[in-house]
């Protein structure tokens, strides 16, 4: 009986659970968010990440079941499914189980890990997609007040802000729901808000997508679905955040768009103070406040009330971090206890 790895793309399914069999498919078959099996052919520079989060390091002729997907790391990693050849060769592009041949790697990453494609998962001869596992349900819109978090680049502090957020609304005892509306998959970064007090965590990989690389209807789709179940479990507040940038393929201006009208409180968490002018004059977005790398610094923040005329916090200073909640109290608890 073989053995599967079932990377955290899969937790939404339930392909561990019940049987099914693998097939390999024509290219023309092929779509993004279909569960495949794949197998690993070298060394594993970068652990997997299973469905129940835990990490796991792989060896040659391991079979782990991911899913079909996109990648535009401006930082890390480009791939798409759509370039792996007839040999079948692709790679992990996250360790969450996002299959695709890489096109581009930063020359800071050690290598990805090598698979070869097996064939997909079926049930009945039909393919089984991520889609597959999201339950239908009547759109609804979330009136709990909502903290947007948004960044200009991966890697400028948005989960490490989220973190401080989720804490500090739940030391004042409400219940939150953490979510992550766009990026590659990575269950690990809004698990951990459950680590510091959130009730709920949902991301894209709830409503059936590996990544939000995909066309903007797909993703305006799932992004209501997403609403929908935030409504569904009524929590008091909600922390979301928008992975990579709005500039880059995630379909992050989707989603700003989408929320801004249910938006409490904004923060921009940007690399430096330059990137935030850039990202205010690109979507003509102004924060409530900034945060991340360019508010390391008393000179970063005085540049950054420069140069965009908004208030800069260092999250990780006792200062800093009193003044962002004495803000939470005043738009988000205050209100609730009205």
């Amino acid at each position: 009986m073989q053995h599967y790895l079932y990377a955290s793309v899969t937790r939404i399914a339930d392909l561990a659970e019940r049987p099914f069999e693998v097939h390999e498919l024509p290219r023309d078959r092929w779509e993004t968010a279909d569960y495949v099996l794949a197998e690993v052919t070298g060394p594993s520079h970068h652990p997997f990440e299973l469905a129940s989060g835990r990490l796991v390091e792989t060896v040659n002729g391991d079979l782990v079941i991911g899913a079909l997907g996109k990648r535009s790391a401006t930082l890390e990693v480009v791939g798409d499914w759509n370039h792996t050849g007839v040999d079948g060769r692709m790679h992990a592009l996250t360790g969450a189980g996002l299959f695709g041949l890489a096109t581009s790697i930063s020359s800071w990453l050690p290598p990805l890990t090598a698979m070869r494609y097996r064939g997909h998962v079926t049930r009945e001869g039909q393919k089984q997609t991520m889609r597959d596992f999201v339950e239908k349900l009547p759109a609804r819109t979330p009136r709990a007040p909502l903290i947007l978090i948004v960044g200009t680049s991966m890697s400028a502090g948005k989960t490490t802000t989220a973190r401080i957020v989720v804490r500090m609304l739940a030391e004042r005892g409400l219940s939150v729901l953490a979510t992550k509306l766009t990026g590659a998959a990575r269950y690990r970064d809004i698990l951990s808000c459950l680590d510091v007090g959130a009730d709920y965590v949902l991301d894209f990989v709830d409503a059936g997508l590996p990544s939000t690389v995909c066309p903007a209807t797909r993703y305006a789709a799932a992004l209501d679905h997403l609403l929908t179940r935030m409504e569904l479990l009524k929590p008091d507040a909600i922390v979301a955040e928008a992975g990579a940038s709005p500039l880059e393929p995630y379909n992050g201006e989707t989603a700003c768009d989408r929320l801004q009208p249910l938006v409490t409180l904004s923060i921009l968490c940007a690399s430096d103070p330059y990137a935030v002018l850039g990202v205010q004059n690109a979507f003509k977005l102004r924060p409530d406040i900034v945060a991340g790398p360019a508010a390391n610094t008393s000179a970063a923040v005085e540049l950054v009330r420069k140069l965009a005329g908004v208030r800069a916090l260092n999250l990780v200073d006792t200062a800093g971090a009193e003044e962002l909640r004495m803000l939470l109290d005043q738009r988000i608890v205050a209100t609730l206890q009205d």
